[in-house]
């Protein structure tokens, strides 16, 4: 596993625990801003993981591919259609 890929799981864990809190403030009636800034906390790791993912790929897929000759217009697409869903 890549040193991304590591940072990306801690990054999901805590997201994940952060997740459950979530829903416990829920469920314990907590204050809704309280709820709503662990939200924006929750959703600012997950952009975090994916960042890391997305620089692993870049590092792996994407640099094979063009050291390779082979996919490079595959992967190009990929990263394209990615960035049209960010930007949306």
């Amino acid at each position: 596993m890549t040193d991304e890929k590591k940072q990306a799981v801690i990054a999901l864990k805590t997201c994940r625990g952060q997740i459950e809190g979530i829903i416990k403030m829920i469920e314990d009636e907590r204050y809704c801003i309280d709820v709503s800034n662990q939200i924006l906390a929750a959703q600012s790791m997950l952009k975090r993981a994916n960042k890391l993912i997305l620089a692993g790929h870049m590092n792996t897929c994407v640099r094979n591919a063009m050291q390779s000759d082979k996919d490079v217009q595959v992967k190009t697409d990929e990263l394209t259609d990615l960035i049209s869903k960010l930007l949306d």
